[in-house]
Formats: structure tokens, sequence, C-alpha cells
């Protein structure tokens, strides 16, 4: 799971960025950009994608979840190279919009990044990296289902960004907080499901 380093973050989603003259950016050409042997860098950028205003795009949620899943999995498997169906590296997002979620996280990004550093490391190498692989599947999971309630998976999606940011950065203290998100979402739906029945 190669990732670039710890102060690389807002570059990382400058990846995603068009270029002069292109009206559309697709999956392969992000791909391109970051190599094809960075699996959670690329988990993290579908995070970030569906925690900005992106993922109230028709279909956004569901698209990111199959790639979170297919990527996940390969990691998982013990593939080196990462893996992408043509249908899935043919989709793209408009430049316009596409440009306006980079600048909203671009700011956010900057922030982490000034406080990323290594440290609890353990959990971001095997064996614990397999569990934290496996939860950002099983986040990523429910996002089809989601998808009819507005900016929803963008809560789930903000857990996953944060395991992806600890195993990008190598910064065990992002994943923790990713662990911690998740634990005060799992209390929260719980009681609200005790609310209404």
């Amino acid at each position: 799971m190669a990732a670039p380093g710890p102060d690389n973050l807002r570059a990382l989603l400058d990846a995603m960025r068009p270029a002069e003259g292109e009206s559309h950016v697709s999956l392969r050409q992000i791909v391109g950009h970051i190599g094809d042997r960075s699996f959670s860098a690329l988990i993290l950028l579908v995070g970030l994608v569906l925690v900005s205003p992106l993922s109230a795009i028709p279909g956004a949620p569901t698209v990111g979840m199959v790639v979170i899943v297919v990527v996940t999995t390969q990691y998982l498997v013990g593939r080196d190279h990462l893996w992408l169906p043509g249908l899935l590296l043919d989709r793209s997002l408009p430049r316009d919009k596409l440009n306006r979620a980079i600048d909203f996280l671009h700011k956010p990004l900057g922030w982490i990044d000034r406080r990323t550093r290594q440290r609890l490391s353990y959990l971001t190498h095997r064996p614990v990296k397999w569990l934290v692989v496996l939860t950002i599947m099983a986040t990523a999971l429910p996002w089809p289902l989601l998808e009819p309630l507005p900016m929803v998976t963008s809560i789930g999606a903000t857990a996953v960004s944060l395991l992806a940011i600890g195993l990008v950065t190598r910064d065990g203290l992002f994943v923790l907080l990713g662990y911690l998100f998740i634990c005060f979402l799992s209390v929260a739906l719980a009681q609200a499901w005790e609310a209404i029945w």
C-alpha cells in the first residue's frame, strides 16, 4: 500500500485537478497520477470526494463504495498493483464541480498536513493494517442504501478519510480518530434507532 509522505496530502488532492482544457477528469487519469501501487491514496481520494459536496451527485456514493471494495479486496488478497475494471476507470467528474470540491478540501488538508507525523505507526502496519482496511470496507458497504439520504454518506466518508489519512501518512493517531468517529457514529445511530422504535 505505497503512499506519498506525510507532507503531501494537498499534493495528492491536486492530482485530481483537471489540466488546462480538460472538461472532465476520469478515474483512469487520477490513477495515472498517483500510481497503481497507491492503494491507500486512492481510498483517501474517494473518501475526500464523498466528504465534499460531490457526494450529492447521483450515483457517486455507489461508485465510491464499489471502488473502495475493489481496492480493499485487492489489498487483502495481497496484490502488488491495483487493477480496476474499465467501467470504473472511465467514470469521470466535470471540471467545474471537481475544482470546487478540491478548493473546498484544500484548506482542511493543509491544516492536517501541518499536524501529521509518524507516530503510533504500529497501527498502520500489518497485521493491524488489515483490520483498518476491513473497517474501511465495512464502512463503505452501506453507502448505496444510504444514497437517497442527502449528504449522509459524507459522514461515513469522513471516517474512511480519517483512517486513510492515517495509512497514507503512517500516523496512527488519525487511525485512532477514525475508530473514535465510527464509535461515536454507531452510538448515535443506536440511540436514534431506540428513539424511533
